[in-house]
Order: C-alpha cells, then structure tokens, then sequence
C-alpha cells in the first residue's frame, strides 16, 4: 500500500488555528472608538487541504469603495473554492471605521492608504495599517487590492501595476480587465509597501464609491479565479472550442481631459469607448445661455474614467484616457470582453442591475 499521505498543518492567525479543509473567521484588534466598542480587522481564513500558495484579497482600504466588498462575498460563496489548494485570507473590509461611515476616509479624514505600513502607537489608521503589514502580509505570495473611483467617478475596469515588476505583470495578464496600466506607486501606501517587500501585488479598480456595479463585480471575481487557476489554488476550467480570446490591454501612459472653463457639464462617450485625437467628447455650457465650450481629445486612446458630475469648474478632471496606439486592436478586445460577461457565470447569485425608471429587474 502506497504510504498515508499526511494532514497539512493548520493555518493560525492571532493565535487562532484553522484546519486544513476548513474555514474560519478572526478578528484581529486594532484599537478602540470613541463609544468603547472594539474595533477588529476581520478576516476570512480558507485554509485547504492540500498545499498552495497564500493569496490575500483585500477590499475597503477606502471605506466607500464597497465594490471590493461584493467581489470577495461571491468568491467565498463559489463552490469551488471549497476544493482550494492553499490558503486564501480574504478581507472584504479593510477601513472598518470609514466603511461604517460610508466614507473614503478614516474618522480623522486620513487616507488609510497612505499610512503604511503603520505604526504600533500612532493614530487609528495607523495601527490598522501595522496591522495588515504584520499579521497579514508576511503570510502572503500574492496580493489582490480591490477599488473603485471616487464618488460621481466611474472607472472601467482595469488592473494597475507597477512598471518593472514583471511577476505582477503576469499577473495582470491572467486577470484579464479590459485594460492594464502600468501605474507610479504612490509613497505610503499599500501598493508600494507590497512592493517593497517583494510581493506580487495586483490593484484592481472598477466601477465608483457606494455603488455595487454588475460588471465590476464580475471582472472581479472571474479575475481573481483566474489567478488562482494560473497559480494552481483552483483546477484549470474547461475552454470552450472555437471560442475567441480576449487580451488585456497594456498601456504605459494616461491623461486626464479637463474643463478649459466652467459651467454645465455633457458628456458624449461612455467608459470602455475610443476615441481619435481631436475627437470632440463632450461639451461645457454657459448656464445663462452663452457660449458652449467642446471637450476634445488631445490623443487617441480608450476612456477608463469619467465625471458623472453635471456641473464643472475650470480645470476639474472630466475624461481620464488612457493613451494606445492600435485602436482598432483596443476596439475588438473590448468586443470579446463584453461578450463574455453576458455568459451566465457561477457567481451570479443577484440578478442586478435594475431598471430605475420602470422598476423591473432585467437579469444580465
């Protein structure tokens, strides 16, 4: 007889063990508010049976950023994941004190995500962030940040990367949002401390503040099993024949159009859409009836960010592009993308959007 294979040793967290095969949920103190209640960083531990990679997935380091939320509910309700190989640590919400404020940011107004990697005695948002550096990070061979733009600021789904780091890359690659930036880390941040300590770290972003987006969610979670998939957490799914590949795309620059005067703000192009150098994509209007003002592209490339906002000042950010040379390429990729989210998916558990105007729901 071939020789028992031996139990994997539990996964322990803050003194908490969780058997291989199982799953368990710590909470990790960080400190306490103002009303003497605890504040606890909760973690979900998916520790399977057989080894594997670490892979931390981390949602709300901006508190209205609650896309992020959504995505890691539906990937700890999949079925598949009950047959992991590895660990997952999922953390649908980082900033619990600004989540439970509907706010990006901490109660103090600071950005959580320029706090790392944190400090044992500073303030809140401070010890939140040693937090996640010392008790979560040191376990984890791969990174997924989730977030989303501002409020009012939609962005099309789309990985940033730090340029150079090219496990990352491959990454962002397997994930396969409709766009990958390569993107400059910004000091004290998450980003940048992964990056610091040799992680391979992803940040995803998609959709806008206090909104749950449909096609968001789903890049999200079929992004991130893609990844598990690639580094073996996951059994490889079945391709379907005949069936054509969608690409990420790669660029390396951006920019933002803004508002060359103030007044009433039209939009003309929606997310995801290209657009030729000289294009005209929106327009500002004198709101006593003057003058309207065009909003032109100064390059070609694909819009991955805009303003909902109906009203503009001059030099407020309206349309974020991102800069690619091949259009048409761009255009087709765009194409396979959408039409691959109108596949029914294992994580559709709601049937959203819904139509505001007439009140149905309309199932995707």
């Amino acid at each position: 007889m071939p020789p028992r294979q031996k139990k994997r040793p539990s996964f322990e967290l803050h003194g908490q063990k969780v058997e291989a095969g199982s799953r368990g949920k710590v909470n990790l103190p960080v400190g306490v508010f103002t009303n003497n209640t605890q504040v606890d960083l909760t973690v979900v531990v998916v520790h399977g049976r057989l080894p594997g990679p670490t892979m931390l997935v981390t949602g709300c380091i901006h508190g209205d950023e609650i896309n992020g939320a959504e995505i890691i509910r539906r990937l700890l309700k999949l079925k598949s994941i009950s047959r992991l190989k590895g660990t997952l640590l999922a953390v649908p919400i980082v900033n619990v004190p600004a989540f439970l404020n509907r706010s990006r940011y901490l109660p103090d107004r600071r950005d959580l995500n320029r706090l790392f990697p944190g400090s044992e005695t500073g303030s809140l948002g401070g010890r939140l962030a040693k937090v996640v550096s010392c008790q979560l990070l040191p376990h984890a061979d791969i990174i997924i940040d989730l977030h989303t733009g501002a409020i009012n600021r939609p962005n099309l789904p789309q990985i940033r990367v730090t340029s150079g780091d090219d496990p990352s890359t491959e990454l962002a690659k397997v994930f396969n949002a409709p766009v990958t930036v390569f993107a400059p880390i910004r000091d004290s941040s998450f980003r940048s401390l992964c990056h610091k300590e040799g992680k391979k770290l992803i940040l995803f972003e998609s959709g806008e503040a206090l909104r749950l987006d449909a096609h968001s969610i789903k890049y999200g979670v079929q992004g991130i099993t893609s990844v598990m998939r690639h580094c073996g957490m996951l059994a490889q799914k079945r391709t379907s024949v005949g069936k054509k590949k969608t690409d990420t795309i790669v660029c390396t620059k951006t920019y933002w159009e803004r508002a060359t005067i103030g007044g009433l703000f039209t939009p003309l192009i929606a997310l995801g859409k290209t657009v030729e150098q000289g294009e005209t994509i929106g327009f500002v209007s004198d709101p006593f009836g003057g003058t309207e003002t065009s909003i032109t592209a100064t390059r070609q490339g694909v819009i991955i960010g805009r303003t909902n906002e109906g009203l503009a000042d001059e030099g407020d950010a309206l349309f974020h592009i991102a800069v690619f040379r091949n259009l048409d390429h761009a255009r087709d990729q765009m194409a396979l993308g959408n039409q691959a989210l109108e596949e029914p998916a294992e994580m559709d558990d709601h049937p959203v959007p819904y139509d505001p105007f007439t009140e149905e729901v309309n199932p995707e």
